[in-house]
């Protein structure tokens, strides 16, 4: 089994008078979580499958006294697919109000609904955490370094779901069905979406762009859908955790692009089966794309696991000067430029280094990728 970096983090935040809250896309391993937190304590746990229709009827519209009962002496509750309850966020409050000592832990495959009930009868009284497919870094644990860096192209071809790693052979299989709107069928459960094949058509179009600017505009003209409801249906697919949004970075040049966004896959996988495309990667034309898609993702999960503060972006001018990524962590500046051949130098724009003398300027390549990825 793969040992989870939120493992760590999520333990040295029990008992502490939080709900722990862990969200995520489906089938990433959010289950499979709980049961290493639960081999990891001594305490007396109740699982709440809800999934089961009498477990749902049970914690809807229940009384702490109901609760009570239910819980017993167990010091861990743990409710697995907690959106699937009506009013969630108000029966989580009156366990943690009226239960003293109990230590709440749930799981959500989908920030949509669940986030809504939860936020705010919660309020002040929740840790949150996002659990992604493995990283590279948790991969490597699991086997060893020079392993992993063997299986770099079938990364960048398959992803890292863990099915997906733990049955090779059957790659394209388990990324077809998840593709298949699994992995975002949340959105038709919950939100009001009329055309929901145009959300199929909007994903293989942010599929086809990755690395590249979106235009709210282009997409709607190519889709026949205003650019309200494109704005809309990418925040629905961002809040199911399919894809994230990389904003241009801008401070003190006037012709550095303000507005605009790239919009990159959590995971080059299910990018791939939407496009039907598991080519290898020497015969792509977009490889340069799979290459970049793959670092950013993995740095988000490198982030999100060590729970760093940081924030990130893209920059280009209006000139078509452009980096790949940037982040800013505490005020200090680190800027990246991603390339798939193995270039051993590359010039960043000297508008850039002029107006931010003390950003740090970094090239990854195939070369020196782990480095970037927290190994």
């Amino acid at each position: 089994m793969i040992q989870r970096k939120l493992l760590k983090v999520i333990k040295n935040e029990l008992f502490k008078g939080k709900a722990i809250l862990i969200y995520g896309p489906r089938q990433v391993g959010k289950t499979t979580l709980l049961e290493m937190i639960a081999n990891e304590l001594n305490q007396k746990i109740k699982l709440f499958d809800c999934d089961e229709p009498d477990v749902r009827k049970d914690l809807t519209d229940t009384t702490s006294a109901k609760l009570k009962h239910l819980i017993g002496d167990s010091k861990v509750i743990m409710i697995d697919e907690a959106q699937r309850i009506k009013n969630i966020g108000i029966t989580l409050k009156l366990i943690q109000d009226k239960i003293k000592d109990v230590q709440v832990i749930v799981t959500g495959s989908s920030a949509l609904e669940l986030s809504n009930k939860i936020n705010e009868p919660l309020t002040g009284r929740k840790f949150e955490f996002l659990l992604l497919p493995i990283s590279t870094a948790e991969m490597i644990r699991h086997t060893d370094y020079e392993q992993e860096k063997r299986l770099l192209e079938a990364r960048l071809l398959y992803g890292m779901y863990p099915d997906v790693l733990s049955q090779p052979g059957n790659e394209r299989k388990i990324l077809g069905n998840l593709a298949g709107s699994y992995l975002y069928k949340d959105i038709f459960t919950f939100q009001d979406v009329r055309k929901p094949e145009i959300i199929e058509n909007l994903l293989e179009a942010l599929a086809l762009q990755i690395g590249s600017e979106v235009s709210y505009h282009e997409l709607g003209n190519n889709l026949g859908i205003d650019q309200l409801t494109v704005r809309r249906y990418i925040d629905l697919l961002e809040k199911t955790f399919v894809v994230f949004r990389l904003r241009a970075f801008r401070r003190n040049i006037r012709n550095e692009i303000k507005k605009s966004r790239k919009i990159y896959f959590y995971d080059n996988g299910t990018r791939n089966a939407l496009l039907s495309n598991f080519s290898p990667v020497k015969l792509r034309v977009d490889k340069g794309a799979l290459w970049e898609n793959f670092l950013v993702s993995e740095r988000k999960k490198w982030l999100n696991n060590n729970t760093f503060d940081t924030k990130c972006f893209f920059w280009r001018t209006t000139q078509q000067q452009e980096i790949d990524y940037i982040e800013d962590r505490d005020g200090v500046i680190n800027a990246y430029e991603f390339k798939w051949g193995e270039k051993n130098h590359l010039k960043f724009p000297l508008t850039f280094t002029k107006a931010y003398p003390d950003a740090k300027t970094s090239l990854i390549i195939p070369a020196n990728y782990l480095d970037f990825i927290g190994i």
